[in-house]
């Protein structure tokens, strides 16, 4: 694993004006702020890139989310786009598929929501893509702990 203590956190420029009104409304981000404020694509593609090989350094990196299958698309698609390849590779490790393989449930039963009391996050739910990280590694790893024993 990295070291969790590093972080990485930045917005960026749209790309154009699709949106999604229902994405902006939950993440309370704005296309105005984020084209005056947001950082460029490729610039920040290459400094995630740096940053996610200073934390591994010469291990794996491996990307890991909760619904990991959304996230990471979005991930490698700006890797490939602006960099031409992807540091994690094609591959993920998806929370929610890990939880119901250990707890044998539902996919239904996967929701954050309806997750056991043991595996909660004390971070609430902000749908800031940095908190939302840290909630979903804290989940992973009390996941991790409690399969290790």
């Amino acid at each position: 694993m990295g070291d969790s203590a590093k972080e990485f956190y930045q917005e960026l420029k749209p790309l154009n004006g699709n949106f999604d009104p229902e994405a902006l409304r939950v993440s309370s981000l704005s296309l105005n702020d984020l084209q005056t404020n947001g950082a460029t694509p490729a610039d920040t593609m290459s400094r995630f890139r740096d940053w996610v090989s200073d934390v591994c350094r010469e291990k794996k990196a491996v990307f890991v989310g909760f619904n990991a299958v959304f996230d990471w698309s979005f991930v490698n698609w700006y890797f490939h786009e602006f960099l031409g390849s992807n540091p994690f590779g094609h591959g993920a490790i998806d929370i929610k598929s890990y939880y119901m393989g250990l707890w044998r449930t539902t996919w239904n039963e996967t929701r954050s929501s309806r997750l056991d009391a043991n595996f909660q996050p004390h971070l609430q739910k902000t749908h800031n893509a940095l908190d939302d990280a840290k909630a979903q590694a804290e989940i992973f790893d009390k996941l991790l702990k409690w399969n290790n024993g």
